[in-house]
């Protein structure tokens, strides 16, 4: 009889190893990267940067770094997981090269800002017309879904104040094109404010609606087939007369706190004015009504705007609020839109909980903390954060099909980027061979197949 040694198997451990590649599954954000135009993009739009006889591409390095990020690092010092793949990742700069081009982005402000955010536009337009009925503008409508974030803060730091919810750090504002139930998200705008910025400053929601406008191929950067979509922090008159001015034409829905104007006029509503809610599909969605209010409670605010109510049973252990009525949670939102009925307008507006999903995937992926002391360069980092997002959206919507297309970072990481492969030369080519029993290696080749069907850029 043998000995028992425990519940896993004892291996002898030694290094030395050369034909293994440690995260070879980032090859697929490698090929988005490539078949986007992204990394063309970023390096000619950071060329004022570059100095004359740098070994490196400024374009490269900010690639590099957003790419340790999207495997899951959280600072600029990660990116040394990259330079110990050279094969896969190819020349990766020193951390103190990385530093400093932080620190001269940083120092240039709004012009870098702007140069990399006209590269993500352009590689954004191009993954769109890619993706084909997979892209976000398929059904004709893109939805923008604007939201804060509280990103905790456990030093001192530029602008790093107590927030509303009595912590301590920024609240900066955040933007997401919402690829609808088949998909994630991908983000469009980052707006780095102090801890103590306001839920329902109007002209940080106008600068932050801005931003991801531009994000966007220029048909939809105003009409109706732009959504634009908030909670109640947007629901203030000078946000709403903005989306709403003659020339942009923006839709809208955007959430409205309870007045107690809202509140007495819910009141007065017949029995029969109310609608049952519905679930996706149709399915009524049980203990919910909606009605649409009219009258006073619209006077002050833009020609065409419509205010929807919802009523709801609470959730067991719920507590109610003072602008609750007869043992019902009220919600109210408003919107341009005239073309659909009622519940389906308040089921529109409830799938806005898609942001926090974004927002979720966000923390997991550079957000959690900021991890730099000035602000210009915590602002850089939210660029280098959207980055990384932009491919772990961009690679599934190119690449992956079915429900793997919904996989967030987290299990993008585990299941797909963390692979090892072993890297064989054969007729003057580098091939990956991944590993036959890794139970997603069909969806690694499977996708990096897809990709090299796709047209290179230019």
């Amino acid at each position: 009889m043998k000995k028992r040694i425990g519940s896993y198997p004892r291996v002898c451990v030694e290094g030395g190893g050369r034909t293994v590649v440690s995260q070879a599954g980032g090859v697929l954000l490698v090929e988005t990267i490539r078949k986007a135009g992204l990394d063309q993009a970023i390096s000619a739009a950071l060329t004022p940067w570059r100095k004359p006889r740098a070994v490196h591409d400024p374009g490269k390095v900010l690639l590099d770094v957003a790419l340790a990020v999207a495997l899951g690092g959280d600072c600029l010092a990660d990116v040394g997981m990259l330079r110990s793949e050279p094969a896969v990742f190819g020349a990766v700069a020193s951390d103190p090269t990385v530093s400093r081009l932080i620190d001269t982005l940083a120092t240039a402000g709004p012009k870098a800002l702007s140069a990399i955010r006209t590269a993500r536009a352009q590689a954004r337009e191009r993954v769109w017309k890619l993706a084909g009925v997979a892209a976000p503008d398929a059904g004709g409508q893109v939805i923008v879904d604007l939201d804060g974030v509280l990103v905790l803060a456990h030093s001192e730091k530029q602008d790093a104040t107590a927030t509303w919810k009595k912590t301590f750090g920024h609240h900066p504002l955040m933007g997401f094109v919402d690829h609808g139930p088949g998909g994630s998200g991908e983000p469009v705008a980052g707006l780095l404010r102090p801890g103590n910025a306001g839920s329902n400053t109007a002209a940080d929601h106008v600068k932050i609606a801005e931003l991801a406008l531009a994000q966007l191929p220029k048909k939809y950067r105003r009409g109706r087939q732009t959504l634009i979509r908030t909670d109640s922090g947007g629901g203030t008159h000078e946000f709403v007369a903005w989306l709403a001015k003659r020339g942009r034409w923006l839709s809208y829905s955007v959430g409205m706190t309870i007045s107690e104007a809202i509140h007495q006029a819910v009141l007065r509503v017949p029995a029969s004015a109310w609608t049952v809610a519905v679930e996706p599909g149709g399915k009524i969605r049980d203990g919910a009504w909606v009605a649409e209010l009219d009258g006073d409670v619209l006077k002050g605010w833009p020609k065409g705007m419509r205010l929807i109510i919802r009523k709801e049973r609470p959730h067991p252990g719920a507590q109610l609020r003072f602008t609750d009525a007869d043992g019902l949670r009220l919600t109210a939102f408003a919107t341009n839109t005239t073309d659909m009925p009622i519940a389906a307008l308040e089921l529109r507006h409830r799938q806005r909980a898609r942001a926090e999903d974004r927002i979720r995937a966000a923390r997991a992926t550079g957000l959690r903390n900021l991890p730099l002391h000035d602000t210009a360069q915590n602002q850089i980092w939210l660029e280098i954060v959207q980055i990384a997002l932009d491919l772990l959206a961009w690679m599934p919507t190119l690449a992956l099909t079915g429900k793997t297309r919904r996989w967030e970072p987290r299990r993008l990481r585990l299941r797909l980027f963390s692979a090892a492969a072993q890297i064989v030369t054969t007729a003057r080519r580098r091939h990956l061979r991944f590993a036959g029993h890794w139970p997603w290696t069909d969806v690694i080749t499977d996708a990096l197949a897809r990709l090299e069907t796709l047209p290179n850029p230019g």
